[in-house]
């Protein structure tokens, strides 16, 4: 049986940025998994909040983290990641405060990544340095996603896009109704109807706290109508 250290060497290897790209070998996930220290998080704990000093940044092993800052009408998230997300190294590499927060939505694993080893750590191995760059640009990129969603879009073709994002491989939808609603910045009754329309067409079923995908095409029509 493999060492636990060995374990979260693997899982680094084969999930951490896009696997793609410069595959790390057993020695660099191995320092990168030495370099930090595994946490576990209780469902609403959180792994940092906004306006705390920036100390370290957080590999997402397991289970969903929901980002969100607090406005003059109380918290606004904006989204939710999981296993192989990078939280919190922005504001770590800029030696800024938190500009968000991270609460744990589910029970929560991950590698916590102090500032100073992580530097040390990327300045002497290209390739780890390499995959973080990528990593992040993959987050950014789905960050602009989702704000070219909201930009002159229905409620409707809001929804249907963000489903499509938001489905595992088996087209079940992770997100409540409310959720959806604080991703979107729409109400919840609007986000109902809309989830209604998508079910009338086909495109979902819905059921308590659940919502599956029944067909892609309809989505992509929904979304793009």
């Amino acid at each position: 049986m493999e060492r636990l250290e060995d374990q979260h060497a693997a899982w680094l290897a084969r999930t951490f940025g896009r696997t793609d790209y410069l595959p790390l070998t057993r020695e660099d996930a191995m320092a990168l998994s030495q370099a930090g220290t595994i946490i576990d998080k209780y469902k609403g704990t959180h792994l940092f909040r906004e306006g705390e000093p920036s100390e370290a940044t957080f590999v997402i092993q397991e289970g969903e983290v929901e980002l969100y800052r607090m406005t003059t009408s109380g918290r606004s998230v904006f989204g939710r990641v999981g296993t192989g997300a990078v939280v919190g190294d922005i504001a770590m590499f800029q030696e800024e405060p938190y500009l968000s927060s991270a609460r744990a939505v589910t029970s929560v694993r991950a590698l916590r990544l102090d500032r100073d080893p992580l530097v040390s750590l990327l300045l002497a191995r290209p390739v780890i340095a390499m995959r973080w760059l990528v990593n992040g640009l993959g987050q950014l990129e789905a960050t602009q996603r989702s704000l070219i969603r909201l930009m002159n879009r229905t409620v409707l073709e809001q929804v249907a896009d963000l489903l499509q994002d938001e489905q595992d491989r088996f087209g079940e939808v992770k997100l409540s109704q409310a959720t959806i609603a604080e991703l979107l910045g729409a109400s919840r009754q609007s986000v109902n109807e809309a989830l209604g329309k998508l079910k009338e067409a086909g495109a979902i079923d819905t059921g308590y706290r659940r919502i599956t995908v029944r067909s892609t095409d309809a989505l992509i029509g929904a979304a793009n109508s």
